[in-house]
């Protein structure tokens, strides 16, 4: 070839060439392939360079195939042939062929190694970048890591809080003299600072002569992340400079650490005092401080800001917007502008916020709507929906959604499990509750402690203690004061005082705090027992050594206490000397001791306290009727009966309830309503005689009205509580345990009654009355006769 052919061919090589890097802008693979054919048909001579870039060009839009034949073709490659086409896979996220290509290699340089590292790192192959690294610094070429190399894999570090690994890499940093590099540093920094490590970073920071806004960004981050907020400030206001990322960085660092006032002050000192626009994280974290403040009209005004501006609220901005209004009660604007959003990237979190909204106002029914509308429902949108029924009272519909959830939607998790146990609990459903337990084992949650405090509270309260013990016996590892105290509370209201007090001793011992409620505990099974000696000693522990001011419930538990023990008159004291204002609870407490002690005197005091403060209550009329027929006083308690009647104050009727196979059957007393009511009444005529038989007498004094003792007797027999109990004789098979519920405090007479029942019939017979459980079984009863 003569030369001036060679100066043509050069020539003509170099402009297509250039011809190539100016067509990469495009990203349009057709100039590309034009340019080749043209290449093609010139015959011009193939060189390196210029295959090179066709390489290039081709892998940068995309056409790795083409890419790929043009380095199959050539005769010639040097390290940048190579180093290209392993950029195209690596970019592509293509890592599996990358790394062959670069097993390939016949020489490595440290683009070919920083290539690697960058691909595994952009794939999320972190540790596979840091290992590529290590290889690298100890191949038996000796190829030198450049800033580049070492940006990446600090990366990878701080993306998996490889500390270990970070440190040795900065040991490399040093080694090969990069820590004046401030891209270097900056990311020594980050991975410090992601890993958690605080005294690390400030040395690194400390050591950049000259900081960059991203070395400040980095260090405020730190200083959020671990809530320090106030030394976060300190860095900003330090800043010659602030960019997006230092204003977004405080304010979503306030946000997300409950500073939402903080948040709204700094991002209106961003919109004051800086000339730059806040862009979506700065809207969202505003628009969520506005959000749990319940701020609506700030709230507005950052919305009217985004219509000004014509901002895009699609994605993060779009749900916070809805998020605000939904908990701010603006719950139908946010349901406009979900309507006009519906196509768009709305998170489930602004669907549940929605619903949230609705449910808080009651209106169960738009919150019902949005639900069946989505598409895609996660296991917080069934969550919600199931929590919302349940707040607002309808169990029923709760659990029909939670089996429809269990059929067809995704496994329930901790929290639906939680919500469904507080709707057995409070029906006291075992059957039900016992179905949900299921479901937390196949959903691998039996043993988390919210469901396991749950399971502990529903069993209790279904009147199964021995299954509530074996739940807290299996999370002996992960008992938190909650499980504690709900274990406690199951053991005081089912009569096991000596057990909940030792249970509370154990807690003690192990250096669990108790709380209030704790306390409640603990004192009800003083209570319930009569150790009066140790429930004042904890009342005295839980103030002076707890630091826990006594609360209604307390004092009330303190007054029972006295009361039950027959100590009226300490318990007077104790109410006049209360550090609040006695309520009705505390008068009702020893107006009811009033009752059983036949003190009179101090009754007629206690219902006045009462009245004065509830004048409709009942239950201060009918204690003070009781405490009057109690001591043989008809006249007076005639009297107090007129005045209920002339003032329209109606006296709560007594219920008792019993479950069979899902049903619930109710009775009252002299109940003549029900389908089986002959054979109900002959069964409890038959248990009567038997009884009395074995030695049972009629408490007549348990009827409070002036009567023959031939019709106390006949009122005593049909009891509510009585007649649930033959009705459950009769439907349930030998030997299967009667769980019955009572509104009111079981009286007397059927206490005894159903003792000899007990005993008759070969029974446990299980009763939770207004204040705890019975637990009868062989003509005894758990309570020991103390209630």
């Amino acid at each position: 070839m003569d030369h001036q052919n060679s100066q043509s061919f050069v020539s003509q090589s170099h402009f297509f060439v250039s011809f190539l890097q100016d067509n990469l802008k495009s990203k349009d693979p057709f100039p590309i392939k034009l340019i080749h054919g043209r290449i093609i048909k010139s015959g011009i001579h193939l060189g390196v360079f210029l295959m090179n870039n066709l390489i290039n060009g081709y892998a940068k839009t995309g056409f790795l195939s083409y890419a790929r034949k043009v380095f199959d073709v050539m005769p010639v490659r040097d390290t940048s042939s190579w180093n290209t086409l392993l950029s195209g896979y690596s970019k592509e996220c293509l890592i599996n062929e990358a790394h062959s290509i670069f097993k390939e290699m016949p020489y490595r340089d440290s683009v070919s190694w920083t290539t690697m590292i960058a691909g595994y790192n952009f794939v999320g192959r972190s540790q596979a970048a840091i290992q590529m690294f290590l290889e690298m610094v100890s191949a038996s070429d000796h190829v030198l890591p450049t800033q580049y190399t070492f940006t990446s894999v600090l990366a990878s570090c701080a993306e998996i809080r490889a500390l270990n690994e970070g440190r040795r890499i900065h040991s490399f940093v040093v080694k090969f003299g990069f820590s004046s590099y401030v891209s270097v540093a900056n990311s020594m920094l980050n991975m410090y600072a992601k890993s958690g490590d605080r005294n690390a970073a400030h040395m690194v920071f400390d050591g950049i002569v000259v900081k960059n806004t991203s070395s400040w960004n980095t260090l405020i981050s730190l200083y959020m992340q671990t809530g320090q907020v106030d030394l976060a400030l300190v860095q900003f206001e330090q800043m010659n400079e602030h960019d997006i990322v230092s204003w977004n960085s405080m304010v979503t660092g306030y946000n997300q650490h409950g500073f939402d006032v903080l948040a709204l002050n700094m991002f209106s000192k961003m919109l004051k005092e800086s000339l730059l626009e806040p862009d979506r994280y700065t809207l969202a974290s505003a628009l969520s401080a506005c959000a749990n403040l319940g701020e609506l009209n700030v709230g507005k005004q950052i919305h009217a800001y985004l219509v000004r501006t014509e901002f895009n609220t699609s994605g993060a901005v779009g749900n916070s917007l809805i998020c605000m209004y939904s908990r701010s009660g603006g719950v139908d604007i946010a349901r406009r502008i979900l309507e006009k959003n519906r196509e768009s990237n709305l998170h489930v979190i602004a669907f549940t916020a929605l619903l949230d909204g609705y449910i808080k106002l009651g209106d169960i029914n738009p919150a019902r709507k949005i639900f069946d509308s989505l598409k895609d429902r996660d296991v917080v949108v069934w969550t919600a929906m199931i929590v919302g029924y349940v707040q607002n009272g309808f169990n029923d519909d709760a659990m029909e959604l939670f089996r429809l959830m269990v059929k067809e939607g995704p496994d329930p998790n901790n929290y639906t499990l939680a919500a469904m146990l507080s709707v057995c609990s409070s029906v006291a459903s075992l059957n039900h509750g016992k179905q949900i337990h299921s479901a937390a084992i196949k959903a691998g949650e039996a043993l988390s402690v919210s469901v396991s405090n749950a399971l502990i509270t529903m069993y209790a309260k279904a009147g199964n203690i021995s299954c509530a013990r074996r739940v807290f016996d299996l999370i002996h590892l992960n008992r938190d004061t909650v499980s504690w105290t709900s274990m406690i509370l199951a053991l005081a209201q089912h009569g096991l005082g000596a057990e909940a007090v030792q249970l509370f001793e154990n807690m003690l011992a192990l250096g669990m705090k108790p709380d209030h409620i704790t306390y409640v505990g603990v004192l009800t099974a003083c209570s319930h027992v009569g150790l009066v000696a140790q429930g004042r000693s904890y009342y005295k522990m839980m103030k002076e050594i707890h630091g826990i001011e006594p609360t209604s419930s307390h004092c009330a538990c303190m007054i029972d206490l006295f009361g039950r023990a027959g100590l009226l008159e300490e318990a007077q004291d104790f109410i006049e000397n209360m550090p609040i204002e006695p309520d009705v609870i505390a008068w009702g407490s020893l107006l009811a001791s009033c009752r059983v002690h036949k003190k009179m005197e101090l009754a007629k005091v206690a219902a006045d306290r009462l009245l004065s403060i509830d004048p409709e209550n009942s239950g201060a009329y009918s204690a003070l009727a009781n405490v009057y027929s109690a001591c043989g006083k008809w006249v007076e308690a005639a009297k107090i009966r007129k005045s209920m009647k002339d003032k329209q104050v109606k006296k709560e009727q007594g219920f008792s309830w019993i479950q069979i196979k899902n049903v619930v059957h109710v009775f009252g007393v002299e109940d003549g309503l029900h389908p089986q009511r002959d054979a109900i009444y002959k069964t409890m005529e038959k248990i009567w005689k038997d009884i009395k038989k074995m030695g049972f007498i009629p408490d007549t004094e348990s009827v409070l009205h002036d009567l023959d003792y031939e019709v106390k007797e006949q009122i005593l027999r049909h009891h509510s509580e009585k007649l649930a109990i033959a009705f459950g004789l009769i439907n349930t098979p030998e030997n299967t345990t009667l769980r019955i519920m009572k509104n009111l405090r079981v009286c007397n007479d059927c206490h005894s009654a159903i003792k000899f029942i007990s005993k008759l019939v070969g029974r446990e017979i299980i009763l939770r009355d207004a204040t705890r459980f019975h637990h009868f079984k062989g003509g005894f009863c758990s309570c020991r006769d103390y209630w």
